[in-house]
């Protein structure tokens, strides 16, 4: 356990402990644009989310030992004791993971619903989805715990509260809250439905990371998209499922390409395919990976190519 202290350790036990095995699943953008720079620094953005099938593992399980959670916010004590075959962060309050559950009792005590004592829990992390490549890895790890918390604490706290929670830990959060496909704006935490065919994609995943404060400050990068009302966007969809037509874009995919040579290089390779699949390859959120779209006929021949892949690759669906 991570540095639990004597203090904040109470006698209360458990008859036995409750486990729960969540999926943490990968996301995509369809497209992905800017459309203005909001008075607090950030960026107003649309996008549609496409959640897929494939994802990290996270195992959780309460413990014997009880917290009293009021202390615990008043210490550097941490609710969840964290272990994973890789290293995530150097410290470990600086994972999202970690981060979810202090924000969730900060949460709880500033709407005074904190309970006197909860359980430590303890988690395991298979980490399948790789760092930096625009699928959301450590936000959907962060969303997948708030959901995990909200069971195993039995807090009983609502979706949209839950939503507004994930906010304040990123802007990737929400939509694995919401758990389906959606058109998203403002920064990421304003979610509409849309239903969409079933998809499938040719992923790879180059090893490339750039900072998203040196892509926001780039010079080439296009900050006054128009924005697109959701009729449209909803309507459109033929424009940027399997093709994509303007205007949809992915205004990061230019300035990614430059600064990183195996992120073009990933592309161009997908860009061969395209008379095979029928679709247009691009990349999703601000990096490092690129899909290919296909339809399910097409699956065997795009089969034949992973190995000729520039770097890891893998064929995943829509969920």
């Amino acid at each position: 356990m991570n540095q639990i202290s004597q203090s904040l350790t109470t006698k209360a036990t458990v008859a036995s402990s409750a486990q729960l095995q969540m999926t943490s699943v990968a996301k995509i953008n369809l497209f992905l644009h800017i459309v203005a720079k909001r008075h607090d620094g950030y960026h107003d953005l649309q996008t549609v989310f496409r959640l897929l099938d494939w994802g990290d593992t996270l195992n959780f399980c309460t413990s014997s030992q009880h917290f009293e959670p009021i202390q615990l916010l008043q210490t550097s004590t941490l609710p969840i004791d964290l272990h994973c075959a890789q290293q995530l962060t150097e410290k470990p309050q600086d994972n999202l993971i970690i981060k979810a559950a202090i924000k969730l009792l900060q949460w709880l005590h500033q709407h005074n619903r904190l309970p006197d004592s909860l359980p430590f829990i303890t988690t395991h992390l298979k980490k399948n989805l790789p760092t930096g490549a625009g699928l959301g890895g450590g936000s959907s790890n962060a969303a997948t715990t708030l959901i995990a918390l909200n069971q195993l604490w039995q807090l009983n706290i609502n979706r949209q509260n839950l939503l507004n929670i994930g906010a304040q830990i990123g802007a990737d959060v929400p939509i694995f809250i919401f758990g389906q496909d959606a058109i998203a704006e403002g920064i990421g935490e304003q979610l509409s439905c849309i239903n969409l065919p079933k998809q499938h994609y040719l992923l790879l995943c180059p090893k490339a990371h750039i900072s998203t404060a040196k892509l926001f400050s780039h010079h080439d990068l296009c900050r006054d998209m128009p924005p697109l009302s959701l009729t449209d966007i909803q309507k459109n969809s033929d424009n940027y499922l399997f093709d994509l037509q303007p205007p949809y874009c992915n205004v990061f995919e230019p300035v990614v390409t430059q600064l990183a040579p195996s992120v073009k290089q990933a592309l161009d390779f997908l860009r061969t395919l395209e008379h095979i699949s029928n679709s247009t390859a691009r990349m999703t959120g601000s990096g490092s990976c690129v899909y290919l779209p296909f339809r399910e006929p097409h699956l065997e021949q795009i089969q034949t190519v992973l190995t000729n892949a520039p770097c890891l690759a893998k064929i995943v669906s829509s969920k």
